[in-house]
Formats: structure tokens, sequence, C-alpha cells
């Protein structure tokens, strides 16, 4: 997979069908504003609780509230979400907290059911058969006697029931073996299988943080645009909602697929400012 030499540009992605909603505002107190089952889809990656510099959030919270605080916000989240509804929610950890994606999943079971979990591949080495390892993507590095550089981060794909169906081969890739589009009844023909749950999404290449990426902590839009196409577009119209707007790249993502509504929530002005004028609101 080619990856890109600098960052999209926003009218290579921009499709106008979107009508977008931010609100500069704690989440929490945003979403109880919002009627429930009002949401069809939810995108987003709040803090970690890596200790990041944000402007206007303590990412240093104990792990007690840390996870208390999760709970909240998700707890919304279930209220707004559609019975037929997904909840994308990316997460990644720190190679000395490895359980913490996992003990923010746990501390969902009760309010959600885990339909899929998706690895973000960051970066990735492979090792064809007669030449030599090839390595691309995009990775922290860190110099440790005991731990690995993480290459990866978890999105997990929760739903209220564990039975919303997927498009999946919306974020398909074409077969390998052309002969198995003809010897498997179930491709009816289409050259496409499912991609699986290892996503190789790199990071966009940028020249200047401040100028092409003013947040310290973003997903790709690529990454987000294959979650609204994995749970599908409505002909017919749909709500997109993200908690953590940052700089909206998942409402980016939402105007690239044609998600007729997109709803964010921003606690950070410059954030919000750099969110709009990304997207012309």
């Amino acid at each position: 997979m080619p990856e890109p030499d600098y960052l999209p540009g926003l009218e290579d992605l921009m499709t106008g069908e979107t009508t977008f909603e931010f609100h500069l505002e704690d989440c929490v107190k945003g979403m109880k504003a919002l009627p429930d089952e009002s949401i069809d889809l939810v995108v987003t990656s709040p803090p970690y609780n890596l200790g990041i510099k944000y402007a206007h959030y303590d990412d240093n919270l104990s792990t007690e509230d840390y996870l208390a605080w999760s709970r909240e916000w998700a707890g919304e989240v279930k209220r707004l979400l559609k019975p037929g509804g997904s909840f994308f929610l990316n997460v990644g950890a720190a190679p000395a907290q490895p359980w913490m994606p996992h003990e923010i999943a746990l501390t969902l079971r009760d309010l959600f059911e885990l339909q899929n979990t998706i690895h973000w591949i960051k970066s990735i080495t492979v090792e064809p058969r007669d030449s030599e390892p090839v390595s691309v993507g995009h990775f922290k590095p860190i110099n440790s006697k005991r731990f690995l550089n993480d290459c990866h981060e978890y999105v997990f794909h929760f739903t209220k029931s564990g039975k919303v169906p997927v498009e999946r081969l919306a974020v398909g890739v074409p077969y390998a073996d052309k002969s198995n589009i003809t010897r498997w009844g179930h491709t009816k023909g289409n050259d496409k299988r499912c991609r699986g749950n290892n996503w190789y999404v790199p990071y966009e290449t940028i020249k200047h943080r401040d100028k092409d990426r003013p947040h310290p902590a973003t997903f790709p839009i690529e990454l987000a645009r294959k979650c609204v196409l994995l749970h599908g577009v409505e002909p017919s119209g749909m709500t997109m909602m993200d908690p953590f707007l940052g700089i909206g790249n998942a409402a980016v993502a939402a105007d690239h697929t044609s998600v007729s509504r997109f709803i964010g929530f921003e606690i950070d002005e410059v954030y919000l400012s750099e969110a709009k004028r990304r997207l012309a609101v």
C-alpha cells in the first residue's frame, strides 16, 4: 500500500453533502441535550490517559477516575445510539500500561456488546519468501531493554445487540488468487473478500505539525472512513457523532462518505476552530 507524501487536500475529500453541528462544550453535558436513540454511528478516539499535553484536559487521571469517566461518557453514547447503531472506539496503550485498552473494554461490558475488535496497524514488517524484510508505516520509536516498539492500536466495535449487520466488502480487498473468485460461490463473481480485522492505515506524512496537524494525538481520516464504510451509509440519511472532535478527522471522514448529519463536541477552542476551518463550517 503506497503511503501519501502529504495530507490529502480537503478539496479532494469534501462532498458538500454533510451538515455539521460543532459544539464548544464538554461532551457529557452536550450529549445529555440530545434525544434518546438519535445517533446511527459513533466514531471517536478519547484521550488515552497517557500524559499527553492537551491545552484543556488533564491526561494524567488515576486509573479509577479515568475508567469512571470513560463509563460516564460512554453511558451517554449508549443512550443515544439507535438499536442498529455502531460505536467505534479507538484506544491505544503505552508499553508500560498494556492493560488499559482491555480495562476500558471491560468497563463498558455491561453497556455494550463487543461485536468486533479491529487492530489498527500503524507500521508492519513483512518478510517475502525470496527477498529481504520490508517495513512500511510509521511508529513512535522507544529506547527500552524491556519493551518492543508499539506499532498498533485497538478499534473496538461496540453495538447494543452484537447482531448489527456490517458491510464487510465495503472495506474489502481484491483476491490475490483470482481463481478463488469462481471457486467459491459466496463471491458471486466479485473480486472482493473480507479485509479481516487487521487494518494497515499509516499516518499521513506531514511537513509542519503546527500547520498540518495542530493536535498532539489524532487518528487518520482513512481509519475513520473505513469505520463508516464498515457500518454502512444509509441512503435515506444517518447521523454520526464524535464526542471528542479534535481537529475534525472523523468529520472529514463523514463528509467523504456522504453521511448526511454529523455532530461533534470539543472543549478546546483552538482545535474546534481548526476543525471548522478545515470543513468550512
